[in-house]
């Protein structure tokens, strides 16, 4: 059986000067081979042009780049492309450009399947098979950098980790993900034009506060009375809205950075008064602004989008108590891309 290689983006870039050290050349080495790896995204050894042939072929004996590969390639009527991208061990994730007249976003996933039980959710239907490592996390970043300046001749702009997965359950290897997206060693992007969304972690919001991060949060709240968050969201037992609230407000004092709620009306579940009046007072604990989101169908027909008059309610209650709220029409719903339904059709 052959010897199992490290993956050599798992190094830091002193660990990489001091492993050229330890074979008797330039610590300098190091910093050309880091930087072929992350800002060149080099997917193999013979990439390295400036390197001697036996110096690409020592890092071959040692080392493989566990590089991602975009498995098939969807583009939808509205211009949305969506990706199924294969991972080194054969599994696949899914993640997807989002064009507008004046920006390019990447929605992208931070997990195979999820932690959580969001009923509404495809991908939560798929249950975790494992957590996303940071190089795969950033990898799906540059394929969509690469296919918004192909098709919109634009670099990409802004992104989202709300593709498949909870990405506060895979808190360290997104971090570690970010970090190198915003390095100018990596594709220097600013911080604030990423949004990490969450379903609700208390305890690690409260972690992401301390940690000083500077990137935007987004929760994904769909309803702010906890017996119905219960049913369609079943991990609310665990994580209820007052913890939820309470790690919010240590947020917002911590960062002043506002929250941003994602909230889906569903016909029947969250579509009454009472539900608006809970999320307008659940909106007052901090700064907030609310995205109210098309549901995209995942088949069973349990739950279906509401009706025009319910988010017209939504709208105008919300705005009515000074509270920002914008309408999202969903994008590459033909092609299964859209929110919710990232699940590995193929």
């Amino acid at each position: 059986m052959g010897i199992i290689k490290k993956d050599i983006r798992a190094l830091t870039k002193d660990q990489l000067r001091e492993f050229f050290v330890n074979e008797g050349d330039k610590a300098f080495r190091g910093n050309q081979v880091y930087e072929w790896l992350w800002q060149k995204s080099a997917h193999s050894f013979d990439d390295m042009t400036n390197l001697s042939k036996s110096t690409r072929q020592m890092l071959e004996n040692n080392f493989t780049i566990n590089h991602i590969k975009v498995d098939t390639m969807q583009r939808s009527n509205d211009g949305t492309v969506k990706n199924a991208v294969r991972l080194h061990d054969g599994l696949v994730v899914e993640s997807v450009l989002i064009p507008t007249e004046s920006r390019t976003t990447a929605c992208v996933s931070s997990q195979v399947g999820c932690s959580l039980d969001c009923r509404f959710c495809a991908t939560a239907r798929l249950k975790r098979m494992r957590n996303l490592n940071p190089d795969e996390i950033y990898d799906q970043v540059v394929a969509i950098d690469q296919e918004s300046r192909l098709y919109h001749n634009r670099p990409l702009s802004n992104i989202v980790f709300m593709g498949m997965g909870e990405p506060l359950m895979n808190y360290n290897n997104v971090l570690k993900a970010i970090d190198k997206i915003t390095s100018p060693e990596g594709l220097g992007m600013s911080p604030k034009r990423i949004v990490v969304s969450t379903s609700g972690v208390p305890k690690m919001i409260k972690k992401m506060a301390d940690d000083s991060v500077k990137f935007k949060l987004a929760v994904s709240l769909h309803s702010a009375i906890d017996e119905v968050r219960d049913t369609i969201m079943p991990f609310n037992k665990t994580f209820p809205l007052k913890d939820l609230r309470e790690a919010l407000q240590y947020w917002y004092t911590k960062t002043k950075n506002r929250i941003t709620y994602e909230y889906v009306v569903w016909k029947g579940i969250n579509d009454r008064r009472i539900d608006v009046e809970a999320l307008v007072r659940f909106c007052k604990f901090a700064p907030s602004k609310v995205n109210l989101i098309e549901y995209n169908p995942i088949d069973d027909g349990e739950f279906q989008q509401a009706n025009p008059e319910a988010i017209d309610m939504y709208q105008r209650v919300l705005e009515a108590n000074s509270i920002t709220v914008t309408i999202r029409r969903s994008r590459g719903k033909d092609i299964d891309a859209a929110c919710g339904q990232l699940a590995n059709k193929k």
